[in-house]
């Protein structure tokens, strides 16, 4: 164990929320859990494997992330979402880190999986993230949706052996309507922020999407699988920007 803090936000992650803890067993003592609302066992099974839950409503997901930070017991932070699990690797290279330095942020890469197979190529292809970082340097934004760390300069970025693998959704159905929850609530945050669109974003950015991602970043290389992620992803991008205009139409007829 270390001093390491490791903050999960849930709601209704039963099916995962034990192989998830099970991934960081030998990593910390200290798992906080905030659950917004979860009507399923993810508590329970949580507070089985020792975590601290930290029930609250549903403030977004920068918000939500900031609130199991402010209650870790420890500063450096591990962030991972309930379907997010550090391999042996990683876990190995975190207990080797030096956590004198503050000023050091670990970006990890990812290994991301549709049902039982893994992505490799386009949207989801060679990603990675900040997720290893010291809460007295580092928090995430108030963003509900799509939420960034606030890094400061002199802050420094810094690789690590291993990896999280991401088991993101377990079919394309799942897929489609988490892409069209994030849609709308990204259209919310954007006219909120005073962002325009129009038809010319409507039409022409979907179809960019589609060939960027499937073409240009490989999405074919990943079969079906690659062809349904790039389909959805253009659809998530065109329903952003017609619901973003709607709102502005709304706005401006008031």
């Amino acid at each position: 164990m270390i001093p390491v803090s490791v903050v999960i936000i849930t709601r209704n992650e039963a099916h995962i929320i034990s192989d998830t803890l099970a991934s960081i067993a030998s990593l910390t003592e200290d798992v906080v859990i905030v659950d917004s609302g979860s009507t399923d066992e993810t508590t329970t099974l949580a507070t089985a494997a020792g975590a601290t839950i930290l029930n609250t409503n549903w403030d977004g997901f920068g918000e939500s992330k900031n609130k199991g930070i402010d209650a870790a017991k420890h500063d450096w932070i591990l962030s991972i979402d309930a379907d997010e699990q550090p391999d042996g690797q990683l876990i190995n290279s975190l207990h080797a880190i030096d956590l004198t330095d503050s000023s050091v942020v670990y970006n990890i890469r990812f290994k991301t999986f549709l049902g039982k197979k893994e992505i490799r190529y386009g949207e989801w292809g060679n990603d990675s993230h900040i997720r290893f970082f010291n809460r007295t340097q580092i928090k995430w934004n108030n963003a509900k949706v799509h939420e960034k760390l606030v890094i400061p300069p002199g802050v420094k970025t810094k690789g690590i052996d291993g990896f999280i693998v991401h088991y993101t959704m377990k079919d394309i159905a799942e897929y489609a309507t988490k892409m069209t929850g994030y849609a709308l609530l990204n259209a919310e945050h954007y006219h909120r922020q005073g962002k325009k669109s129009n038809w010319i974003k409507t039409m022409v950015s979907p179809p960019f999407s589609f060939i960027k991602n499937y073409f240009f970043k490989l999405g074919f290389l990943d079969g079906r699988e690659g062809f349904l992620i790039a389909r959805i992803t253009a659809f998530y991008t065109m329903l952003k920007y017609a619901r973003l205009n709607e709102l502005n139409n709304s706005t401006k007829n008031q």
